[in-house]
């Protein structure tokens, strides 16, 4: 008995491979928020539009969550490893060419950039994480401690790049990238091995471009209407957006190997626990930033005090995702997604107490009582979508749970974030489209100044209503149609996070 425990002991090789993996998982995390805090020195810097500054954001997030699945599939039939190291030593490039970026225009594509290049880490790591543990046990503390790491990415992101931009300029958020890349190519082929499966079928090109396309052009429909008001050109682009998701649905519906697999759906439970994967990211995604600017241009707190009022939340959320999966195992699956929407609304709602003259407790208030929601629903979502399917579509639901949270972190701002620019530009003195354009404004009286002020901090209540609704909503539809039986502790163990999904399709190694 004693030798059969060692033989299933990971040794060395998988906990120093563990590490490494964990290096590019906190980089893609990260780069999803890092910029939050950095926003005001890169429009003091680069001087971008209303509708720049947006896409300066959202560019990374909607590229990673427009092709996370299509590369999952690449990896699966190509080699996950390969894959890895490819998609890394893009984004240390493409990291280093956004540090540099001369202008906004560049600024942004280095960033999609990012985001392709990101789109082929998270599911090639979890993969060649699968080799490392083959032990389920063990597998599952490792996935535990990746999906721990994912979170912490997003909730340290803000405070990261605060703490660089006081000592540096607004490009070393970037630069920090490249030594962990540097590492990882280094590391990689020495510690972790290829990782592949016979995947039937081919990546259906045609679905990658319709999906791609369809968000984009809708998004950025969104964005121009609320900057620039409602043109031809912003409707035209709308309605093409809309038109190729309606494509893409009706391809994925007749396809025999689709991209997502739209049947999963059917399952109320999925559907409950995909849609939990994209609100609270779509809400801490918008806060976090609009919380930046209120943070630095209304209240004028430096880039480190506002980094370190960021610091309570970020460690709340952080903690809350890695002791959730034994609470969880303890009071069920259904409690923590009720309680999860709760305490996200609250936390939101808190946010209406904010001023222009004052609020910096409310906000950590309401930072610290949403971080204990949005660290249950970062830890629950994975494991619940994988347990609502059958075991054979495990690694389509997983893929699905990734790409909910990737494009509910950049519809939180295209949405909420051009919100909060219409209100804005509804209610502000009419000087320029952001308030940080405005207050750059050379002259302004006393008056003009504290009407953008109250114009942007209605637009941060605005939103910060309407997110906060939406999770009430959803609560209440969880509490009606989720069964109190529902647990996915029972098929997949607490913290195993997008593990059996990617571990279904893991394959054979080689």
């Amino acid at each position: 008995m004693n030798a059969q425990c060692v033989s299933h002991s990971p040794g060395l090789r998988a906990w120093l491979g563990l590490l490494v993996v964990l290096g590019p998982v906190l980089l893609v995390a990260m780069d999803g928020s890092v910029l939050f805090l950095a926003m005001t020195e890169i429009s003091e810097a680069l001087s971008p539009t209303a509708g720049q500054a947006l896409w300066i954001l959202d560019a990374y997030g909607f590229a990673v969550g427009s092709l996370l699945v299509a590369f999952g599939n690449i990896g699966d039939r190509y080699g996950r490893l390969k894959l890895l190291m490819t998609g890394t030593a893009v984004f240390g490039a493409a990291s280093a060419g956004a540090a540099f970026a001369p202008g906004p225009e560049l600024l942004i594509a280095f960033r999609a950039l990012m985001g392709v290049a990101g789109a082929t880490l998270l599911p090639s790591a979890l993969a060649v994480l699968s080799e490392l543990f083959p032990d389920p046990r063990h597998r599952a503390r490792a996935i535990g401690i990746f999906a721990a790491t994912f979170a912490a990415g997003f909730a340290i992101g803000p405070v990261v790049g605060g703490q660089l931009l006081n000592g540096f300029w607004w490009g070393s958020v970037f630069l920090l990238n490249l030594p962990v890349v540097v590492l990882f190519l280094a590391l990689a082929p020495v510690l972790l091995r290829e990782v592949r499966t016979a995947r039937t079928g081919r990546v259906d090109v045609l679905s990658v471009a319709l999906s791609a396309a369809g968000i984009l052009l809708t998004v950025y429909a969104v964005k121009q209407a609320a900057a620039e008001g409602v043109t031809a050109a912003p409707v035209a682009a709308g309605a093409v957006g809309v038109v190729a998701l309606g494509w893409f649905t009706r391809r994925q519906l007749r396809l025999e190997h689709p991209l997502i697999d739209l049947g999963l759906f059917r399952d109320r439970v999925f559907t409950i626990a995909a849609v939990t994967g994209l609100l609270p990211l779509a809400a801490w995604s918008a806060m976090a930033y609009l919380g930046g600017i209120y943070l630095q241009s209304v209240l004028g707190l430096t880039v480190l005090d506002a980094a370190l009022v960021a610091l309570p939340g970020a460690a709340v959320l952080t903690v809350t995702c890695v002791v959730t999966p034994a609470l969880v195992a303890r009071t069920g699956t259904r409690a923590a997604f009720i309680s999860c929407h709760v305490f996200i609304a609250a936390g939101l709602f808190l946010l209406l107490l904010t001023g222009v003259s004052g609020g910096v407790g409310w906000y950590v208030a309401s930072t610290v009582v949403a971080g204990l929601g949005y660290g249950i629903s970062f830890s629950v979502v994975a494991d619940t979508v994988v347990a609502a399917v059958p075991a054979e579509r495990a690694g389509s639901a997983a893929a699905i749970a990734e790409t909910s949270n990737e494009i509910g972190n950049a519809l939180g701002i295209a949405l909420l974030g051009s919100l909060a620019a219409l209100v804005f530009r509804l209610q502000g003195p009419g000087v320029a489209g952001t308030l940080n354009e405005t207050l750059r404004v050379p002259g302004l009286t006393a008056a003009v100044i504290g009407d953008a002020k109250s114009a942007f901090v209605t637009g941060l209540h605005i939103a910060a209503l309407i997110g906060g609704i939406l999770h009430v909503a959803l609560g209440v539809f969880a509490l009606r149609h989720l069964p109190r039986a529902s647990t996915s502790t029972d098929d997949a163990g607490p913290g195993t996070g997008s593990l059996a999904g990617n571990t279904a399709e893991a394959g054979s190694v080689r």
